[in-house]
């Protein structure tokens, strides 16, 4: 074969001959990226007419290469089946082999991921972690718990510690700017409660039990977990971005060195704002669901406003209300503390801190679901 050669200052090109048997590719000059584009197709087509394993490299004449020329020599040898061994090179360079090697090792290709099995013993492993994972949450919580009521036990000694002006803040941000949208969604869920009472009661002729029905299921029920479930998703996110943004930032490191606690600074403010408000959020949203139940009563059925209110008055006690408004201040301690575990979680990446957050909500909700059953349960128990 010819020579192919580039005209520059350093001579760039290379020449091909046939040697005992074996195609001697002869790289002369610099090889860098500024001199390869002119040869880099002829390259190519030795790669393509001759032999793969007879290619042998001889770097005697080579001067200068970089990633760019070491990517060409190592593309030459991609058919070889051993591409890095030694045979594969004649003559000396203090760079050009080792550099070959490391460009060939980065420019691999990935192979494909391996496609996830579905045997049984691979649900059953999947199943196993899984459980492990929750236990360990589980653990997780209860260590942080735990954690915050020594900090509370500690602020109750000594109250003045408490960041009184962020707990406000967050009593804010909690409560009252939430106020509206939890008071929108309670009264179509109160809506939503009637309209099904009354198609199904009005079948049998009962259609006044839609008061007992709406009041029953907004005052034990619906008003405290749709709070707590727009606490969830409100409140609970936003306490798990601002303390993961604050760990990544590596802003709590740097309270524990100042001196301060970040459990009594971060997280206890925000328990104490989430078990006040929750129950007067509950307390808000069982008013607006009752409202929307008794304008469709209205509207469907024809039960007045005032009718509606005595009935209640008449067959309602307080026990219902003060069930739902019991759950409040758990949900509420509930949603507060995984929120901030979560956020404390946090490593130093964006990805960690979605994750986190993703995380909390949904816990946040499970828990909610769990904890409201299992009242359900203590409560029917006790015949209250």
């Amino acid at each position: 074969m010819g020579a192919r050669r580039l005209n520059s200052d350093r001579n760039a090109g290379f020449s091909t001959r046939r040697e005992d048997g074996r195609t001697i590719l002869d790289p002369r000059g610099d090889w860098t990226v500024e001199t390869i584009g002119a040869f880099d197709g002829a390259v190519h087509e030795v790669e393509e007419t001759v032999d793969p394993g007879d290619i042998v490299i001889d770097l005697t004449g080579l001067e200068r290469i970089d990633t760019a020329g070491a990517y060409l020599l190592g593309r030459a040898l991609r058919r070889c089946d051993d591409p890095d061994s030694d045979r594969h090179f004649l003559g000396e360079h203090r760079t050009a082999r080792r550099l070959v090697r490391e460009v060939r090792e980065r420019t691999k290709p990935t192979p494909p991921p391996e496609s996830g099995r579905a045997g049984v013993i691979d649900v059953l492993a999947r199943i196993g972690e899984g459980m492990e994972n929750f236990w360990d949450e589980v653990v997780d919580t209860f260590a942080f718990f735990g954690r915050m009521v020594t900090t509370a036990a500690a602020s109750a000694i000594r109250p003045l510690r408490l960041r009184w002006t962020a707990t406000v803040y967050l009593m804010e941000t909690v409560g009252v700017n939430a106020l509206p949208i939890i008071a929108v969604l309670a009264f179509f869920i109160g809506a939503v409660v009637a309209y099904i009472g009354a198609n199904l009661l009005e079948t049998f002729g009962a259609s006044v039990f839609t008061v007992e029905l709406v009041g029953i299921a907004v005052l034990r029920e619906f008003g405290v977990v749709i709070t707590a479930i727009m606490l969830a998703g409100r409140s609970d996110s936003a306490f798990t971005a601002a303390i993961g943004s604050m760990k990544m930032q590596q802003e709590i490191d740097a309270m524990k060195v100042i001196g301060l606690d970040p459990y009594e600074v971060l997280v206890l403010p925000r328990v104490i704002a989430c078990i006040v408000m929750a129950p007067l959020l509950t307390f808000a949203a069982m008013l607006s669901g009752i409202f929307g139940g008794m304008m469709v009563s209205w509207s469907a059925l024809d039960i007045s406003p005032s009718f509606f209110i005595l009935r209640m008055q008449d067959t309602l006690d307080w026990t219902h209300f003060m069930v739902g408004l019991s759950k409040a201040p758990v949900f509420g301690l509930v949603v507060a503390i995984i929120g901030c575990r979560q956020g404390m979680k946090v490593g130093g990446d964006v990805e960690s801190l979605g994750s986190r957050v993703t995380a909390s909500v949904v816990q946040s909700i499970f828990a909610v679901i769990v904890i409201d059953a299992l009242f359900a349960m203590m409560y029917l128990e006790l015949d209250i």
